[in-house]
């Protein structure tokens, strides 16, 4: 839920758009780790999952269990363990194809930001010459 600040009645739409936009994107930067690193290593805890990816542990549940929703993740316990505390994630194949999707979709942002470096750093020599 998004909360909204009115001023003299006047909701700033710029700066939820932006908000909305950059959450989406940090989301998406998430949910891309996470599923990496179920996929690396199923048995992983959350909180071992928190550690590794430096997000708190509220962040890592509120997004496993966004992406249970999603079926791109299954939850399963170790049926073997006393305490049932202990969760095996496991990335399911629309997981794994959502995964891929996004590893691309990141190498081409990261490809199009090298670019970029790229052309600004010979405008800068050419500017010093």
């Amino acid at each position: 839920m998004v909360r909204i600040k009115k001023r003299n009645g006047i909701i700033n739409k710029i700066n939820v758009f932006i908000f909305k936009k950059t959450m989406t994107k940090d989301y998406d930067n998430d949910k891309f780790n996470i599923l990496r690193a179920i996929g690396n290593k199923p048995g992983k805890s959350q909180r071992q999952l928190s550690k590794d990816l430096d997000l708190s542990l509220g962040k890592i549940n509120y997004c496993i269990k966004a992406l249970r929703e999603k079926g791109l993740i299954k939850i399963g316990n170790f049926s073997k363990n006393p305490k049932k505390l202990n969760y095996i994630y496991l990335l399911t194949p629309k997981g794994i194809s959502n995964k891929t999707k996004l590893t691309i979709n990141f190498m081409q942002r990261k490809m199009r930001e090298y670019d970029e470096l790229k052309k600004e750093l010979e405008k800068a020599k050419q500017e010093k010459n």
